[in-house]
């Protein structure tokens, strides 16, 4: 690359893919000597005017002597950088160090001179905008602080880029020229910019491949059967709206037409435009479709092959090298080893996936790292949906395979601001970037529910084909800091459906207050027990007897949706002998008028094997006899086995998650006078029926019903803004789904005012620093003594209770006369360090006989001092004993515990954790989530501790953690709270060069 003349090796680690404005991709890299003829190609074809606006003068061609200098660089004082697509510039950036009167210079001069040049084919994709980012990255690294630009005045797109970045600026106008200054400190508003820019570009990316205006299925096979002919079959009878292509290089080359579509040997002999490549030919061949693909102008791939990293190490280099030859073509891929991706939108109807019919349109969207979980997960849906009336379906489906490229981040960059998914449903075996995967679910789920249940959470490792970092925080901890975000945290697929139909069609509760009433005592004290244990305030049930009707349900509904003390309601239902089906629409009929009247309050029905009820419940707006109900089509999915719900003929797969309870979960449907809920969007009414696949069943008519059914219990699908109630077979599981309800609305509640980060005024930050700097001089790592442990956290206020150590008798006794009695010994080895269940602890030692006698006794149970460590400390106020743990983990970030200090919550796992940096609000809610928090506040008759000494405790830790990232773990053991003050009575601090942050600098794409 570089001459040996040059000051430094060429910085591999500046080189980036990044995502632009339009969804394309670009790499960024250093230019280099190397690049001098691609200089040269690419101002060529830069306008005219480009180049004026650029040199400030007519500038046709670059001299010999200019493309030396814009490719020599020292990578340091001279730093040049552009973006490629396909191995050729379509942008450039440099800076030049300058000195006060703006003449070259060298460090440690900190300002420089920047320009850009961007290819007239590429303005407006907001190339310069991520130049920028990693120009001033680079920068930074370099030393320097302040860039300045001069800008002709009539150059607008690019004084628009300068003042858009949100950098503090300065801004003069002298000698017909524009001149700009702005530091390079990141800014709460530069972040704001940098995420705002990453999430319109990523989920563009997104966008263009789940809305193609035409899709090319590459390896159709040319019989019926085999993946790429089952995928084009797929497409083609979900009636989907752009142009089809099958393509296959062993079609004759006469062959125009494969069942109805155009038919190709290769993407090159397309006619026309292709914005999605569906890809399903063998791993050996897919580098050549995609040389074919992005040659073309393709947008995106659907990797449908295996044989990559979930295959060993041989498929992850062979993974690796296909996202990089994407990359090249700035193209994005799903996949490899995916199972597809569908689309319901009338717009679209993509249903590009192995599911062999389009799943049922809804405002649900569907994420999952698995094929397996996605059939289940498109099953379930369907079940519970009730019969096949088209309602709490799916809006979008991404199975991504090994996701070694569009990840669960950017499908939640669509999903944030896309208008037809209400709900986002997500299955995930790991997550790549969990910082950011943090930041983006507390900025989703503040806009609507985000679910999520992750697999392999015990196991240690993810899955073979996912290349991510692995966390050190156990799982516990991983669940508590996606609840912190928002995230609504379940552990099986039947719980992560159950709550996505609760959410998708029901308003959020304003409060925990539950109304139970039915026709089962029993049935109605199992609901009030599950209520319980979910920490809901349920309200004796009301037990209508099993002689209730349906107007007695309603009338019952309606008294105690309109009670201002309840929030949600539970309706709990056995069958009633003798009635049927008509006796189950006219009790959904009746609950469904009754929930209408008062569209703001949940309502969730627990019924036990009430036949066509599930049905009725899913879809009837009136019971009245209809002409001829149009039959629609239901989803399936490929090798099914489990029974069809009551009054269906269609399949549904089997939940490899967990066993399918009895009795699918339904929902019932407000009449036209419903509104739509705050939180409960409207969703699309049911669409055209399509044409099934070949050899599938037909399926049942709407309602549920067969197509044989009589018209006289057949029922008109629900209206577009109608509320689904949802029924569940087992009160359990719909508690559950409520309770998740709940503590959702709480956090968004909570999530409009999240608190601050308070400042401190006794804090030496830069004391602190200089003292870590010093001690992080003598090595890469290490634990700090006693002294400088409580030197440094002295710093930010956080004081250590004194302890001498204690090698003998006669130095305890000195160590007691110079603290004051009473005192405690303290064994402090680690084996038996913060064990006083083991007898290493002595405490209230009044005197000097008393402490010899202790000594004794700790020598003759644990061995020689040498082992034991033993120290003296003065006693502190008692009070409960604590514990306050703050660790840095490469993966997630910083972490903030918080738990009661003992063998007990050990046993049990009973901590507390927050993100760092925690705010007051954050600091506050920490010390009560633990199961026993009420320790601290008074338990049977004891004095409640002082929670503001602990909570300004907490916020201490916090800050020197976020100031400081060389603090890499802090553990404050115990922590005694008394009723007025606390104790820190032990402490350690380990320090190390901070780890790697891939969340912090300018927007990049993983590395591969």
């Amino acid at each position: 690359m570089q001459t040996s003349s040059d000051r430094h090796e060429y910085p591999a680690h500046w080189e980036a893919d990044v995502v632009l404005r339009d969804g394309g991709t670009a790499r960024v890299r250093p230019i280099t000597v190397d690049d001098a003829e691609r200089l040269v190609s690419f101002y060529e074809q830069v306008s005219d005017e480009s180049k004026y606006y650029r040199f400030f003068a007519p500038y046709p061609r670059l001299s010999a002597k200019d493309v030396h200098r814009f490719t020599h660089h020292d990578f340091v004082d001279r730093v040049g950088l552009a973006a490629t697509i396909g191995g050729e510039f379509i942008a450039t950036v440099r800076y030049d160090r300058i000195g006060a009167g703006g003449t070259p210079a060298t460090a440690p001069a900190d300002e420089a001179e920047v320009a850009f040049l961007v290819q007239d084919a590429h303005q407006g994709r907001g190339v310069a905008s991520a130049l920028l980012e990693h120009i001033a990255a680079v920068a930074r690294e370099r030393g320097i602080r302040r860039f300045a630009a001069e800008v002709l005045p009539a150059n607008t797109k690019m004084i628009k880029v300068f003042m858009d970045a949100g950098y503090t600026q300065k801004r003069s106008f002298e000698d017909g020229v524009v001149r700009l200054e702005f530091g390079l400190e990141p800014t709460g508003r530069s972040l704001a910019v940098q995420y705002g820019r990453e999430q319109r570009a990523e989920a563009r990316s997104v966008q263009r491949l789940l809305q193609p205006g035409s899709v090319a299925v590459v390896g159709t096979g040319r019989a019926p059967g085999g993946v790429g002919r089952s995928i084009l079959d797929n497409i083609r009878d979900a009636g989907y709206t752009g142009r089809l292509y099958a393509v296959n290089r062993a079609f004759p080359e006469e062959q125009k037409i494969l069942d109805g579509v155009p038919a190709c040997r290769s993407v090159r002999d397309i006619d026309g435009p292709v914005d999605l490549a569906v890809v399903t030919v063998p791993a050996a061949h897919v580098p050549d479709v995609v040389t074919e693909c992005g040659e073309h102008g393709v947008q995106g791939l659907v990797v449908i092959s295996a044989g990559y990293a979930d295959s060993g190490p041989e498929g992850r280099e062979r993974q690796r090298a296909l996202v990089r030859q994407a990359r090249t073509y700035g193209m994005r891929i799903i996949g490899p080893n995916a199972f597809g991706i569908v689309n319901t939108s009338p717009d679209v109807r993509l249903n590009a996936s192995l599911a062999p019919e389009m799943p049922r349109p809804g405002r649900i969207g569907l994420f999952a790292q698995s094929g397996a979980i996605g059939i289940a997960l498109l099953s379930r849906l369907h079940r519970r949906g009730g019969g096949v009336t088209g309602h709490t379906g799916v809006s979008t489906f991404v199975s991504s395979g090994n996701r070694a490229d569009v990840s669960g981040n950017d499908v939640l960059q669509y999903w944030y601001d896309d208008p037809d998914t209400d709900v986002a449903l997500m299955y995930l075996e790991s997550i790549g970037n969990p910082r950011k995967f943090t930041r983006l679910a507390r900025r989703t789920a503040a806009a609507k529910p985000l679910v999520v249940v992750q697999g392999a959470r015990h196991g240690g490792v993810a899955p073979q084909g996912h290349a991510v970092r692995a966390t050190r925080l156990p799982h516990a901890t991983v669940s508590a800091l996606l609840r912190q975000a928002g995230v609504i945290r379940v552990d099986t697929i039947t719980e992560l459906v159950d709550a996505g139909l609760l959410l998708a069609r029901q308003p959020l509760p304003t409060g925990p207050r539950v109304a139970i009433l039915g026709n089962s005592e029993s049935l109605g004290l199992l609901t009030y027990d599950a209520c319980l244990s979910e920490g809901l305030r349920p309200q004796p049930p009301l037990d209508l007897t099993t002689a209730a009707s349906a107007d007695d349900f309603h009338a019952a509904l309606a008294r105690a949706l309109a009670d201002d003390t309840c929030d949600a309601v539970v309706v709990t239902a056995i069958p009633t002998v003798g009635e049927g089906a008509a006796g189950d629409a006219a009790l959904a009929e009746a609950l469904r008028s009754a929930a209408a009247a008062v569209p703001t309050k949940p309502v969730l029905v627990v019924h036990v094997e009430l036949g066509g009820l599930a049905e009725a419940l899913s879809a009837a707006t009136s019971t009245a006899p209809q002409a001829d109900p149009a039959p629609t089509t239901a989803p399936a999915a490929p090798d099914t086995t489990a029974q069809a719900a009551p009054g269906t003929t269609a399949q549904a797969a089997p939940d490899p998650a967990a066993e399918a309870a009895p009795g699918a979960p339904s929902a019932v449907t407000p009449g036209p006078s419903a509104g739509t809920a705050p939180g409960a969007p409207s969703e699309t009414a049911p669409r055209s029926p399509v044409r099934g696949a070949a050899g599938v069943a037909p399926h049942a008519a709407p309602g549920g019903a067969s197509a044989a059914s009589p018209p006289s219990v057949s029922v008109v699908p629900a209206q577009a803004g109608a509320h689904l109630i949802p029924a569940y077979p087992a009160a359990e599981r719909a508690v559950r789904a409520l309770g998740e309800a709940v503590a959702y609305a709480q956090w968004r509640r909570e999530a409009a005012d999240p608190g601050k980060v308070p400042e401190y005024e006794d804090i030496d930050e830069k004391g602190a620093a200089e003292q870590i700097a010093g001690l992080l001089a003598r090595g890469q790592g290490l634990t700090l003594g006693d002294r400088e442990t409580c030197d440094l956290l002295g710093r930010y206020g956080v004081h250590v209770h004194r302890a001498l150590p204690a090698p003998t008798p006669d130095d305890a006794a000195a160590a007691a006369r110079t603290l004051g009695y009473p005192v405690a010994l303290k064994a402090t080895a680690p084996h038996l360090r913060h064990r006083a269940d083991l007898g290493g602890v002595r405490l209230d030692l009044a005197d000097e006989e008393q402490l010899r006698r202790a000594y004794a006794e700790l020598t003759e149970l644990f061995g020689k001092p040498a082992e034991l460590r033993p120290v003296v400390q003065g006693m502190a106020p008692r009070g409960v004993d604590t514990v306050v743990r703050a660790v840095i983990d490469p993966a997630a970030g910083a972490v903030l515990s918080f738990g009661l200090a003992g063998a007990a919550t050990q046993l049990l796992g009973d901590m507390a954790h927050r993100l760092i940096p925690v705010t007051d609000r954050d600091a506050t809610s920490l010390i009560r989530s633990i199961r026993t928090a009420p320790l601290l506040f008074g338990w049977r008759g004891s004095a409640p501790v002082d929670s503001a000494a602990l909570e300004k405790l907490l916020l201490r830790v916090s800050r020197l953690v976020d100031d400081h990232p060389e603090v890499v773990a802090v553990t404050l053991e115990p922590v005694v709270v008394a009723p007025h003050g606390l104790s820190v009575l032990g402490a350690s601090v380990r320090l190390a060069p901070p780890p790697a942050r891939d969340d912090l600098g300018p927007r990049t794409m993983p590395a591969y």
